[in-house]
């Protein structure tokens, strides 16, 4: 499977998801894909620059999620 089929899925696996919850731990995006983290971490973090999904840390947790459907830091503080 390419790197975009796997982009498409995460993308619509999380749009359904969304409705019960906003942000995904890195895990969660790779069960998704069903890749190991080495190589889903390279089409994750594609997906982050080419702003498809936004990175949010507390500074210790790492989250993902959907453009406009989590709070970005701004929003949180």
């Amino acid at each position: 499977m390419a790197d975009e089929e796997k982009k498409q899925m995460i993308e619509e696996e999380l749009k359904k998801k969304s409705k019960n919850k906003s942000k995904f731990y890195f895990n969660d995006l790779t069960k998704i894909t069903g890749d190991k983290p080495r190589v889903a971490k390279k089409y994750i973090n594609e997906m982050v620059n080419e702003q498809r999904l936004c990175l949010w840390s507390s500074g210790s947790t790492s989250m993902y999620y959907l453009p406009g459907t989590g709070k970005s830091d701004e929003e949180e503080e």
